[in-house]
């Protein structure tokens, strides 16, 4: 019996199979000729996508979710002034009899009068020096109170969402090293929770893409790195991430010209589990051969504590290095 049968009719794990369960989801062009990163240091891909249309894929709401609250609240500013000048307008088009103003000052410019009512309207404020006159003010202000309605619930219900949604916040080292571990080296590379929230049940995949020749031409190998712990329980304070490089290795006896010949890429997932929220949250990011320091250790990171004090580590460390 070979090592590619189990038996005569049973074969083993095929190239293929193994291919499979190392498919990255980039595809063969991506895999095979692109020479770009594949992950950001921010886990975010390093791809596009063109000649697909905005109906397609429009999604609101998850683009609601996922941009940056700066870019957020300042969409939400836009739409709210564009709205109020929207129907000033309107009110101002009816006429100046259409508002009255009662107050000490009255507003002498109709659409400067207008805004400043439909703000009140909008935000159900009601000082009431500014009132409608006549039919179809009234029922301009019933569309706009229908509207203002509509638009504060829904975008009440999208900050809630973005506060109640889970996501990770994992500080990276912004070097990976190659270091002695135990009797041979290792890749190691340090992460810390950013957040003050608790994670539980944290694991890690770690996978080395290289090009590699395969039968005269040149392809992208993926190989899932063993890791020395690929989880860890509670997460209180930082991880240490070690790949020890033995025979089995696919970086045993690559140096760091190798890896920059190779293209050579670390890409890292992170799973963990949100504890305030018991929620799956994810964490990505890469190490390229510039990010990679051979022949350094990681510095101490822990802090001198006395008796009785907790234990506690200096964040500002996590990407220090000393010589090995």
């Amino acid at each position: 019996m070979t090592n590619e049968t189990l038996n005569d009719d049973v074969p083993a794990v095929s190239a293929i199979e193994k291919e499979e369960e190392s498919d990255l989801g980039f595809g063969s062009v991506v895999a095979g000729q692109s020479r770009q990163r594949l992950l950001n240091p921010d886990g975010t891909f390093n791809v596009q996508r063109t000649g697909v249309s905005i109906i397609t894929s429009l999604n609101l709401y998850h683009t609601l979710l996922s941009m940056s609250w700066s870019t957020f609240l300042g969409l939400v500013l836009l739409l709210y002034f564009l709205s109020n000048i929207v129907f000033g307008f309107l009110y101002a088009s009816i006429g100046s009899g259409s508002l009255v103003d009662t107050s000490a000052e009255p507003m002498a410019d109709v659409f400067v009068r207008g805004f400043f009512f439909s703000v009140q309207t909008f935000a159900t404020i009601g000082y009431g020096t500014i009132h409608p006159v006549g039919i179809i003010p009234n029922l301009l202000v019933t569309v706009e109170s229908y509207y203002s309605l509509l638009a504060n619930a829904l975008i009440t219900g999208v900050v809630f969402a973005r506060f109640a949604r889970p996501t990770a916040k994992i500080v990276f080292s912004k070097v990976a090293v190659v270091a002695p571990y135990r009797d041979k080296t290792g890749l190691m590379f340090r992460i810390v929770n950013g957040r003050n929230n608790q994670l539980i049940e944290v694991g890690a995949v770690v996978m080395f893409a290289r090009f590699v020749n395969e039968n005269g031409r040149t392809v992208r190998r993926f190989d899932v790195l063993e890791l020395e712990r690929r989880k860890v329980t509670f997460f209180p304070l930082a991880w240490t991430i070690v790949h020890p490089i033995d025979e089995k290795s696919p970086l045993f006896g690559l140096s760091k010209q190798d890896l920059v010949s190779t293209d050579g890429e670390i890409l890292i997932l992170l799973t963990a589990v949100d504890e305030t929220f018991v929620q799956t949250v994810h964490a990505r990011s890469s190490y390229k051969p510039s990010t990679i320091i051979f022949g350094h250790k990681f510095a101490n990171i822990y802090n001198e504590v006395q008796d009785g004090e907790p234990i506690s580590i200096d964040v500002r460390r996590l990407s220090k290095t000393e010589p090995a």
